[in-house]
């Protein structure tokens, strides 16, 4: 039987984004199904593979794309957002190859499931770049979103602190604003994935904060303090807000960790 970090690191060494859904797919599912051992077997790759496109550019060069109010904006940060969640893909699959050893099973069958949302998140937003005459590629995107799982490689409390409990937050935090100025040009079919993409969001940094909390009780660690360290060590720039507190509550992450 093939282990999950098997199944885990053919999602990171796959470079093509349609191939990368099929295997992320294939990998949630032929675990749900039990056809997959809990072993961890074989390491993850330090970086995954990428397509030849989009290309990549580090974050001051990367051309501005305006409010989204127009056709040319909108497909712009509708690319942005989807090159987020192709990224995402590979985060949720590093994430349980690289450290579901340290966990019970349950462990595992969430961030496997955030794979397969974070798999279906892209495929949505890549479709509707197809329906607004572009694709995915065919504009530049962020270099440095795998930065944070490399500056993390090497301890899972930091990486449960900075992805999901500092990026993906954040995207709690700015994803109402982006929904209504979709809402506002009366693009609604953008506006209604986003909608969906939030609502898995919030439980994808319940996921983190869960076990966040758990491998600090584990290691007799200060929650809150714990994760304030974390952040100041791996995080650079510090956060800001506004933040969402209602969605940030509901996943969990309440003000004692971050006001």
């Amino acid at each position: 039987m093939r282990s999950v970090a098997q199944a885990c690191r053919e999602v990171l060494r796959t470079p093509e984004p349609r191939e990368k859904l099929m295997q992320a797919r294939r990998a949630a599912r032929e675990w749900r199904l039990g056809r997959l051992a809990h072993t961890f077997d074989v390491a993850m790759p330090s970086h995954p593979a990428r397509p030849e496109r989009p290309e990549l550019l580090p974050p001051a060069k990367m051309p501005k794309r305006g409010k989204g109010g127009s056709e040319r904006g909108r497909i712009a940060l509708i690319h942005a957002l989807a090159h987020i969640e192709f990224v995402a893909i590979d985060l949720a699959f590093d994430l349980v190859g690289r450290f579901g050893g340290e966990f019970p099973r349950e462990f595992t069958d969430d961030w496997m499931r955030v794979g397969a949302d974070e798999a279906m998140h892209f495929a949505l937003l890549d479709r509707r770049l197809l329906q607004l005459g572009s694709y995915y590629g065919a504009l530049p995107a962020h270099a440095g979103l795998w930065e944070a799982a490399e500056k993390t490689s090497g301890d899972v409390l930091a990486r449960l602190a900075i992805v999901p409990m500092v990026l993906e937050a954040r995207g709690l935090d700015v994803t109402p604003a982006t929904i209504s100025r979709f809402t506002n040009v009366a693009d609604m079919a953008s506006a209604r994935i986003l909608e969906r993409i939030y609502i898995d969001e919030i439980r994808h940094v319940a996921a983190g904060t869960k076990w966040f909390e758990s491998a600090c009780r584990v290691r007799n660690l200060l929650t809150f303090d714990t994760w304030k360290s974390l952040v100041k060590s791996h995080f650079r720039g510090g956060l800001k807000g506004p933040f969402n507190d209602s969605a940030r509550s509901k996943a969990g992450l309440t003000t004692d960790y971050y006001a």
